[in-house]
């Protein structure tokens, strides 16, 4: 598929084709894909003030209409399919399997807002609970908190944007929305699909920006909220630059993984090798890390290695392809590099490693130091580190050693087990039979620690994204 020769920005629901000055590549090839409009900080500031003047039309649109607006657009998407799917395949290096989920997943979201839209309410609320109460009625609502800003990352360039846009939406809340620079099409081409509605002039723009003209988005007062995903490093950055406002996180993780002795061997590799490798490992609850106990440590490290040995890189068109490209050519460098200093470290390579462009074998390493960047850091690559381990409790406060807490899987049977790792692990999530890169769009998704601040899934990003409004009544 060739893309468009040249894409807009989305300036207060408009189309604008301002000029031509970013280049996005097709990360497969490395070639030359397509170009898009870049706005300055004029444009930013201008995109603000649209958000507010749309705000009082945002906030009185009523939650059926919200509701049809979302409902279109999830139709619209199901009908270009095929086209978004390979879309990402060319500006993200997705293989087209991945592609097509990740499209589906995009459609589900913005159905789930749907349903959401009209649930926004609150309740009556009892004032008697007191003497001097008596007499008094209470009730409270949820309003849009106002204009919100949304910055979003490379590697879900669908879904991680739908989980802040579609909420917005749902919430009745103008947003000015920053997509990755290496993937932007994606957002683009929901602009598009958005400036078909009926929203009101001003509701969305979508600006892709340099990152000296990206200041506003977190320090502009007349944005209410800021949404994040990304890096830690960057999302404390803008946090520490948010002033008052309320600022929601989801930034990375490097998951852990925990296979106890009573586990299905064959199952649980299936899912290791899901978990680790999928996406090329470019996603923050990918599996990094994997305890397995030392009775089955043997059998489960010889079938992962085998089953990883067999997957198939390359072409991500191919549709028995599951590794693909990294993001760049630099970050598949990166990713052979902390390899290659778990190993001058003491580890055993097992498998995979080796690097042909942006394309990384997907690797297993045992023996790894704790202080390897690949154990402690966050990867964002295809390489998995598996140990074994002996005491249950030693295990659980090995996965709490590292300062990011997103999510963890535990392939366990034992009842008592699975409720002390919910109570122990400092983790957003605790996920059993299966890895810790399992998300459903609906439920609370979110970590801890340096993993970031606040939950997504569309409900939980609707309340941050709303504020509680009483009303309270005395009977003179």
């Amino acid at each position: 598929m060739s893309l468009k020769s040249a894409y807009p920005y989305y300036l207060a629901n408009k189309a604008v084709f301002a000029n031509e000055d970013l280049e996005v590549f097709d990360k497969h090839t490395l070639k030359p894909a397509t170009r898009v409009a870049k706005a300055d900080d004029a444009v930013v500031d201008q995109a603000v003030a649209a958000a507010v003047r749309a705000a009082p039309a945002m906030a009185k649109l009523p939650s059926y209409k919200r509701r049809d607006i979302l409902l279109y657009c999830a139709n619209r998407f199901q009908e270009r399919f095929d086209e978004l799917a390979e879309i990402l395949v060319v500006e993200a290096g997705k293989v087209i399997k991945d592609a097509r989920g990740e499209v589906t997943r995009l459609i589900e979201t913005f159905r789930i807002a749907a349903e959401e839209a009209t649930r926004v309410g609150g309740e009556v609320l009892p004032m008697d609970i007191t003497a001097r109460a008596e007499g008094y009625m209470g009730m409270w609502k949820r309003v849009p908190i106002g204009p919100v800003s949304l910055i979003t990352p490379f590697n879900f360039p669908y879904n991680l944007v739908a989980h802040k846009v579609a909420p917005a939406i749902a919430a009745g809340c103008p947003f000015v929305l920053k997509p990755a620079e290496k993937t932007p099409i994606g957002a683009l081409v929901m602009g598009e699909i958005l400036a078909e509605t009926d929203l009101p002039d001003g509701a969305f723009s979508i600006l892709t920006v340099d990152r000296e003209d990206a200041a506003r988005f977190s320090e502009d007062e007349r944005l209410k909220l800021l949404s994040f995903t990304g890096s830690d490093k960057v999302g404390w950055m803008l946090k520490a630059q948010a002033g008052t406002k309320p600022v929601v996180m989801e930034l990375g993780g490097n998951a852990a993984c925990l296979v106890d002795h009573d586990a299905d061997i064959d199952d649980a590799t299936d899912r290791v090798v899901f978990g680790g490798f999928y996406q090329s490992g470019q996603s923050c609850i990918s599996v990094q890390r994997v305890q397995v106990h030392r009775d089955i440590y043997a059998a489960f490290r010889d079938k992962l290695v085998e089953k990883v040995g067999a997957l198939k890189g390359g072409d991500p068109y191919d549709e028995n392809t599951f590794i693909g490209p990294l993001i760049s050519e630099d970050d598949a460098k990166r990713v052979v590099e902390w390899i290659e200093e778990a190993v001058d470290k003491g580890a055993k390579l097992l498998v995979g490693g080796e690097r042909e462009g942006p394309v990384v074998r997907p690797a297993v390493l045992e023996n790894v130091s704790h202080d390897s960047r690949i154990y402690d850091a966050e990867l964002f690559g295809p390489a998995v580190a598996i140990e074994p381990f002996d005491d249950f409790d030693a295990a659980l406060k090995q996965i709490n050693k590292s300062r990011y807490g997103l999510q963890a899987g535990l392939f366990i049977r034992d009842i008592a087990k699975i409720r002390k790792a919910w109570d122990t692990l400092e983790v957003g999530g605790v996920i059993i039979n299966d890895v810790p890169s399992f998300r459903v769009d609906h439920m609370p998704y979110g970590g801890v620690k340096d993993s970031g601040l606040g939950r997504e899934g569309v409900r939980f990003a609707i309340e941050d994204m709303t504020e509680i409004r009483l009303l309270a009544i005395r009977e003179p």
